[in-house]
């Protein structure tokens, strides 16, 4: 049996290409609730296991990375509804 080619996972399980898209739109919908609606639906240690899931399913198999992956985000888009204070 061949090695995997350099970079390349090996072969990515049944299902799991559609659990990480399963993960990524749930993470980002939960996100969305929490951080701009105020309104969560899950508690936290479910969103920090669903994102871990997520994390792991990434590492062992990279070519399920999205760039829009929760996995990948650093920062959310501002709120609206504040005023703009100048610095001095």
């Amino acid at each position: 049996m061949a090695a995997p080619e350099q970079g390349r996972s090996p072969k990515i399980p049944a299902g799991a290409a559609e659990r990480a898209a399963f993960l990524r739109e749930e993470l980002t919908r939960h996100g969305h609730l929490y951080y701009v609606e105020d309104s969560p639906q899950i508690p936290d240690d479910e969103y920090d296991r669903l994102f871990r899931e997520l994390v792991g399913l990434e590492a062992a198999y990279p070519e399920l990375a999205a760039p829009d992956s929760p996995t990948a985000r650093v920062g959310g888009r501002a709120a609206e509804g504040f005023v703009r204070v100048p610095l001095s």
